[in-house]
């Protein structure tokens, strides 16, 4: 399995910033959790990983934006077979800058740690809509 990625990097950050597009964005959220929570509290991760959505959904719906979907994980079809993840979340923002403007917010970064600590392993893609 490849390292670990829970934090975006400033860099990422950045190119998110630089994106062109102006309209709603849906981030993928891929989730895998760590058994015990690594803060060294009595949580799983998925504990811990709750505590953070009970704080950060109403921070997004404040946004104006939206959970579109959120759910288990099965097993990947198309992928390595080592790769699994717990669950899924497609969350919806106004647009990048709103997204970003929430993930450097004090009251964001005040509770960003649970997600820290709940995390074995992520991705967080931005999507544009768009048709085939």
């Amino acid at each position: 399995m490849t390292d670990a990625f829970v934090t975006p990097t400033a860099e990422q950050l950045e190119a998110v910033a630089a994106s062109p597009e102006q309209g709603p964005v849906v981030m993928l959220n891929l989730l895998r959790y760590n058994d015990r929570a690594s803060d060294g509290s009595d949580r799983t991760g998925r504990q811990a990983y709750m505590d953070y959505a009970s704080h950060v959904v109403p921070m997004v719906v404040a946004l104006g934006g939206s959970i579109v979907f959120q759910g288990e994980a099965g097993s990947s079809v198309i992928g390595p077979v080592d790769e699994r993840w717990d669950e899924v979340a497609l969350v919806q923002y106004p647009s990048r800058a709103a997204f970003l403007g929430m993930i450097t917010s004090a009251d964001y970064l005040a509770i960003h740690h649970h997600r820290e600590a709940a995390l074995a392993d992520s991705r967080l893609v931005p999507m544009t809509p768009g048709g085939f």
